[in-house]
């Protein structure tokens, strides 16, 4: 945490977990395939990242790229999957489940929340409500659904600076819903998004292509993320 604001940071590597021990990083969003937009991680990087990590880590939950209207068979694998993670120490489960019309499927929605719940754990709805077009009631089905946070940019194809001006009527709109400012935070803008959502927390990758073709941590990215936050006064925002 740096000035009261949270910092999760999205990984898809477990090599990047450890490193990320020495630095003011609140929660991991565990993945695998961050060049797809992430995907769920295998359990047996979560098992690792657990016994390495101080953080505290959520996984994703979502077995292929594409959009989030998925057939019984793809509900079927990620219920099992999300049951694995919760069962082997998961902090929270980070899900998007649309209709083909792009609203929010209710009934699968509660069923993920639900088992999530019989972990004592977060449910997290991720960057899918962007896609939902009437964020406000997106959100309004998603609080009483039990969601605890919302990853969004504020909306679809939306500069996340000029999102984050939404984000932030958003939570003055849901008072006991989190919105967590995700998806094109960058060092040039990080400390507008911050100041401009005001919600206090804030979702990063700090990505970079690695030699081998796949994206990972940039720890140098991250440092000069970290030392734009330094830079804020945002106590009591």
């Amino acid at each position: 945490m740096i000035n009261n604001i949270k910092i999760e940071i999205c990984l898809g590597n477990i090599k990047d977990v450890e490193v990320l021990n020495d630095y003011p990083i609140d929660r991991i969003e565990l993945n695998s395939a961050l060049e797809l937009g992430g995907l769920t991680p295998s359990i047996n990087t979560l098992i690792k990242a657990k016994k390495i990590s101080n953080k505290k880590i959520v996984c994703m939950c979502r077995n292929r790229g594409g959009d989030f209207n998925y057939s019984e068979e793809e509900y079927e694998v990620m219920f099992s999957d999300a049951k694995l993670m919760l069962e082997h120490g998961a902090d929270g489960i980070v899900f998007g489940f649309l209709n083909p019309d792009n609203s929010i499927n209710i009934e699968k929605t509660r069923q993920m929340v639900e088992l999530i719940h019989s972990y004592h754990q977060e449910a997290i709805f991720h960057k899918a409500f962007d896609e939902t077009g009437d964020l406000s009631k997106a959100a309004s089905l998603l609080s009483g659904l039990g969601i605890k946070r919302i990853l969004t940019a504020g909306g679809k194809n939306l500069d996340i600076v000029a999102g984050a001006r939404i984000i932030n009527e958003l939570k003055e709109e849901f008072a006991g819903l989190e919105f967590l400012p995700g998806g094109g935070v960058r060092v040039d803008n990080i400390k507008e998004v911050a100041t401009i959502s005001r919600t206090l927390q804030i979702h990063m990758t700090a990505k970079k292509l690695d030699a081998g073709g796949y994206l990972r941590l940039d720890i140098n990215q991250l440092k000069e993320m970290l030392d734009k936050l330094k830079e804020l006064s945002l106590l009591g925002v």
